[in-house]
């Protein structure tokens, strides 16, 4: 059973003294279910009693109480020092690298060394016939560079050269000279290697009769394997590569400044200077760089690929960071390799039971292999890409979370009913897929409704945590305790829209729609209820700027120009070096992330795909349905009566029983007086483009619409309409549909 603890804060000391502050002790209350009992006089439930204080403190002459804060304060240093001691507090370097510190780093690295050092292993035991044919091959040629090798030695070939210059000069002393040193040369060493002859032979004639058969074929071998050795050719490897080497260079300060040099950052007479050491940080390099006086950090943006070049890498393998410190300081990173182009692996929430929307998630890794963790409290995201760049996936993931938290409410609509989000009707509340009506339900109108369902209960919540008191709701604002409680049915909601721009270019009700989601983006996320958008057309047509600007975050995968990266980070991205366009191809799941924190910076997702998301999903359902939190049509709740109307009962409730025919300027007024929410802004159209709008609403259901004459005044008129029979016919096929499925 769950306890409640409550701290009681009193003015006494336990032998009835009075002390300054009080004192504090925690008591149990255990969770009852059912009816609460009654209060006695005077008593208080948990979390609406008050605590009475002292309006005076008694002077203590400064002595230490008993029940005074715990926490020591903070040293307070001279203003003249302090900013300076915080600083060197910032530089401190840990004692010890952080993978000896961390058991479960140094695990991973012994398992990798393991795992690495076994692997070569087994490569060359695999080979190791091939090397011994390689060398029995090479022995013979071994054996005569080695004799041809001793001969020059002890004839003194290396002096020839010179004896032969003094000849050729003439010169008879020099030559004499260098005579009788080479004769005495060749004496020794002759000497020398007919002693080594007689012994070597000697040696091994007595190894051939009196070695054991083991040490006699080991010396053979080893005697076969130094001959294979030098005659080896120098430009075929005796022995494979195990691993396959990638460039590796150590960072210099002269690499540095050459780079900077050729990217016309510094002049020779001006150059750079280095506040920091340049030291390794994580698979590459950390160089910290004082521009000279002038030159600024965007300017170093601006010259990324030239200081690329200059380094001798590729553009992806340099980052730049600015320092908060100097505008002139710039804080380089050069990667040893791509990292953008390294998979960051399957997502965590496959291990994970639940996940508290509360606070912050794993959603991937930076471009150091440092793990990012987001959150999407009080924001609304949009998320941007070419298409086949990871938008979906990582838009995914996000939601993969709010899945596994069975307290929070999703909403997910998918403009081009791809397979990607079919999963969700297992958990979502609200669940849609494609433009087109399927089995009776238009997943426009679904959507339609589900938004106008969520703008009603925002405004409803902010009504209701204004009134809430204050020991429940501070500041009236929404708390995981409120959230989670059902009597207050305000739970955390992620409203996802894949593929936005289908519905925003909805002939009929994409007007609606945009007008609903900029309502929810600006508003909906101080009540809890976030918005994530994701579209591959940014642009103001299929997503007008009026909603991208009401996101807070933005998430840019690779576009393809850097004006579409700055639609969707935002006006003055680019200034800031934030450009998707420089990302690859082969980056999938990598993007840019602003407005998540303070600080933008290079996000490479996890992934989690179709099978990973299934298993993940099931597990969501299973604990929703163990918590009592499935709910609408993830638990087979018919919707509300307005969630599967369609625009044919709309029609269908206008049309007097009478008339077979009627205009289609018409029938938008009546739609507009039956529904003003809905068809409200049709009915300010002209009579030409309110006819268009409604001949374009029931395109997908097969309705075309006709001439139709009527006499006005004496005269004929002929208008655009409908007939009741195609509507009664379509409806009736739809009924037939929806009561198969």
């Amino acid at each position: 059973m769950s306890e409640i603890h409550v701290i009681e804060q009193s003015g006494e000391e336990p032998d009835g003294t009075q002390n300054s502050l009080g004192s504090a002790s925690v008591l149990p209350f255990p969770a009852k279910k059912g009816k609460t009992e009654p209060l006695a006089p005077g008593e208080a439930r948990p979390g609406e009693w008050e605590a009475e204080l002292p309006d005076e403190q008694p002077d203590n002459d400064g002595a230490v109480a008993e029940g005074d804060p715990v926490d020591p304060p903070k040293h307070e240093f001279p203003p003249s020092i302090a900013e300076v001691i915080e600083a060197k507090d910032k530089a401190r370097r840990p004692v010890l690298p952080d993978w000896l510190t961390s058991a479960q780093q140094r695990a991973a690295i012994a398992k990798w060394a393991a795992g690495h050092y076994g692997q070569t292993t087994a490569y060359h035991l695999v080979r190791t016939p091939v090397y011994s044919a390689k060398l029995l091959a090479y022995a013979p040629r071994g054996a005569v560079r080695w004799v041809g090798a001793t001969g020059r030695w002890v004839s003194d070939a290396e002096g020839l050269p010179v004896r032969l210059a003094a000849v050729r000069t003439e010169d008879a002393g020099e030559y004499l000279k260098l005579s009788r040193q080479r004769d005495a040369r060749v004496k020794l060493r002759s000497i020398i290697a007919t002693l080594a002859s007689v012994i070597g032979l000697g040696a091994a004639l007595a190894m051939w009769v009196l070695a054991p058969a083991w040490l006699l074929t080991l010396a053979l071998i080893a005697l076969t394997g130094a001959l294979g050795w030098v005659g080896a050719p120098a430009d075929r490897p005796l022995i494979d590569a195990a691993k396959v080497k990638f460039r590796h260079r150590k960072l210099t300060s002269d690499i540095v400044t050459r780079a900077f040099l050729a990217a016309g950052l510094t002049k020779p007479d001006q150059g750079i200077a280095f506040p920091q050491p340049i030291r390794q940080d994580g698979d590459g390099w950390r160089v910290v760089v004082d521009l000279p006086y002038g030159k600024t950090f965007s300017d170093a943006v601006k010259k990324r690929d030239a200081l690329a070049s200059g380094i001798d890498v590729a553009e992806t393998q340099v980052f730049l960071d600015r320092d908060t410190t100097s505008s002139r300081r710039v804080s380089m990173w050069v990667a040893n390799r791509d990292p953008l182009a390294v998979p960051t692996g399957r997502t965590p929430l496959l291990g994970a039971d639940r996940v508290d929307f509360w606070k912050p998630f794993p959603w991937g890794r930076d471009e150091r292999g440092v793990e990012v963790e987001i959150s999407m409290l009080w924001l609304s995201l949009l998320v941007g890409a070419v298409p086949r760049q990871g938008k979906t996936f990582s838009a995914r993931t996000i939601a993969l979370a709010a899945a596994l938290d069975p307290y929070v409410r999703l909403y997910v609509f998918d403009g081009k009913a791809s397979p990607d989000w079919r999963k969700f009707s297992m958990v979502a509340h609200r669940v849609g897929f494609g433009t087109v009506p399927q089995g009776g339900v238009d997943p426009v109108m679904h959507l339609v409704n589900s938004l106008q369902e969520l703008k009603a209960d925002v405004e409803d919540r902010y009504h209701r945590l204004s009134e809430l008191p204050l020991h429940v709701c501070p500041e009236g604002k929404l708390t995981p305790t409120i959230s989670r409680d059902k009597k207050y049915g305000m739970p955390l909601v992620l409203f996802v829209v894949d593929e936005v721009q289908e519905y925003l270019m909805h002939p009929v009700h994409g007007k609606t729609i945009l007008d609903l989601l900029v309502f929810l983006a600006r508003v909906a996320p101080a009540v809890g209820v976030s918005v994530m958008t994701a579209t591959q057309k940014p642009d103001d047509t299929a997503c007008p700027s009026v909603l991208r600007d009401q996101h807070q975050a933005r998430f840019a995968l690779r576009v393809g120009a850097y004006q579409v990266s700055e639609t969707i980070l935002g006006a003055g991205s680019y200034g800031e070096g934030l450009d998707a366009s420089r990302l690859l191809k082969s980056h999938k799941g990598v993007g840019l992330l602003k407005g998540m924190s303070d600080d933008a910076g290079i996000v490479r997702t996890y992934l989690a795909d179709g099978r990973d998301a299934e298993t993940i999903l099931t597990r969501a359902q299973a604990l929703r349905q163990s918590e009592g939190t499935l709910s609408g049509d993830a638990a087979g709740e018919a919707p509300a009566d307005a969630a599967l109307a369609t625009i044919l009962d709309d029609i269908a409730a206008v049309i007097g029983k009478g008339e077979t025919k009627i205009w289609s300027e018409t029938i938008v007024d009546r739609l507009a007086d039956h529904r003003p929410e809905v068809y409200g802004p049709w009915a300010e159209m002209d009579p030409k483009p309110k006819a268009e709008q409604l001949t374009a609403a029931l395109k997908p259901y097969g309705i075309g619409t006709d001439q139709i004459g009527r006499r006005i005044d004496g005269k004929t008129v002929n208008k655009r309409g409908i007939e009741r029979a195609h509507i009664a016919k379509a409806i009736t096929e739809r009924n037939k549909k929806r009561d198969a499925g």
